[in-house]
């Protein structure tokens, strides 16, 4: 543990020169998001058919934007920060020479990642408590739930990152994965909205699972028997992209 605090400590180190733009940007964006698409585009949704799935728009959007945020934030610090560690700056190479080893590398790296989620999660709370959103003491578990989401994202493109010699891929995955997962996976309208293949498509993804146990968490909506499928589907997303980072890791960097 306490080599990998150290793999902690270099990236904090290392964001302690950005912190304030970053968290400036983590709290501004969901105001402006949730003001323009909560209150701008759901005073249109709720006139014309009531809200949406029995709630206002404002309410059923942002745990939504929640979950997906931790997506997007997690795709962030699991592409480019890893390549340049691992290709660029020979950052890793650099620890490896000492006593640290590669499974010291990544659960400093997902103790960063997790770290990193929640600030930005917890910013993004705040702004929902602006907005009165959140309905109950026990709708602050919709942290918890959208950190885990994030590292179901996390951990497999950790694995995929640590694999790439360019970041040509990077742009592949936001174009072609993570932006879909965005507009499709459940935060901006319901999944039965969709077609049936896509609807399957979504629900084999952890953001809508993510999607929707945030979003249970804050309005109170919970059925057991749900929750219990999104919080293993969550799961083995992370643990499966635990096993992979660490195979990829080691072959790139040892092998």
């Amino acid at each position: 543990m306490s080599a990998a605090l150290r793999v902690f400590e270099h990236n904090f180190l290392v964001y302690r020169r950005s912190w304030r733009g970053s968290v400036m940007v983590s709290f501004i964006s969901p105001l402006l998001f949730l003001t323009a698409m909560g209150i701008g585009l759901g005073s249109l949704v709720n006139r014309g058919g009531g809200g949406v799935a029995g709630l206002p728009y404002l309410d059923f959007l942002a745990p939504g934007l929640l979950a997906t945020t931790a997506m997007q934030t997690a795709t962030i610090e699991a592409t480019y920060p890893i390549m340049a560690k691992v290709y660029w700056e020979k950052t890793y190479e650099g620890m490896l020479a000492t006593p640290i080893r590669v499974r010291d590398l990544l659960a400093g790296e997902m103790l960063w990642i997790m770290a990193r989620l929640l600030l930005v999660e917890l910013l993004f709370f705040a702004v929902m408590l602006i907005f009165r959103i959140p309905r109950s003491l026990e709708s602050a578990l919709s942290i918890i739930a959208a950190v885990l989401t994030g590292l179901a994202f996390a951990t497999p493109i950790l694995a995929f990152s640590a694999a790439q010699k360019n970041a040509s891929g990077f742009a592949v995955l936001q174009r072609f994965v993570i932006m879909p997962l965005f507009l499709f996976g459940g935060a901006f309208f319901p999944l039965s909205r969709l077609p049936g293949p896509l609807q399957a498509v979504a629900w084999l993804t952890p953001i809508s699972h993510g999607v929707q146990l945030t979003r249970g968490l804050t309005v109170g909506h919970l059925d057991a028997g749900a929750t219990e499928t999104d919080l293993a589907v969550v799961l083995v997303y992370l643990v499966g992209g635990l096993v992979a980072a660490t195979f990829t890791l080691r072959r790139r960097l040892v092998n």
